[in-house]
């Protein structure tokens, strides 16, 4: 299996593995490199969501 990484929200910290608890982390990511963006990813998709969602209730 692969090593997962998570980017632990309390801390801002990268562990290997499930460390935290489900509701204190974000991830799996595939690298570690991926894990210290998760606040940037997180950013990036929720603002592509609230676009979408503008586009489908037609304000835009």
């Amino acid at each position: 299996m692969a090593t997962e990484y998570y980017y632990v929200l309390a801390t801002g910290q990268v562990e290997e593995g499930r460390q935290t608890g489900a509701s204190g982390r974000m991830g799996p990511y595939a690298s570690r490199e991926e894990a210290e963006k998760a606040m940037a990813i997180a950013k990036e998709r929720n603002e592509r969501w609230e676009k979408d969602d503008r586009a489908w209730n037609d304000e835009d």
